[in-house]
């Protein structure tokens, strides 16, 4: 378990740092592209929603269902950090 939160973070750290073009052609799969509008559709801050979905989809390959909450179903995504110990902004939707 360890080892997974480990590898995720590593992925994260390297999707956030990584050039934007290849940032989102990593997270631009049809699966989380789809995922991520519906998350993200009533997002105050769209564009912002979109990104830090993507970079969460792209790490754990899963993303709850509807605009907010049951972030139980991907607990990948729910658990989610900066690295720091903070939820990933925004907060993973």
């Amino acid at each position: 378990m360890k080892l997974q939160a480990t590898a995720a973070l590593a992925l994260l750290l390297f999707l956030l740092l990584a050039p934007p073009a290849l940032r989102v052609s990593m997270a631009g799969s049809g699966f989380c592209d789809g995922k991520c509008t519906t998350r993200c559709s009533k997002a105050s801050r769209h564009d912002d929603c979109l990104k830090y979905c993507g970079i969460c989809c792209a790490a754990c390959g899963c993303v709850p269902s509807g605009t907010a909450g049951h972030k139980d179903e991907c607990p990948c995504y729910r658990d989610m950090t900066t690295g720091h110990g903070n939820r990933t902004r925004p907060k993973c939707p």
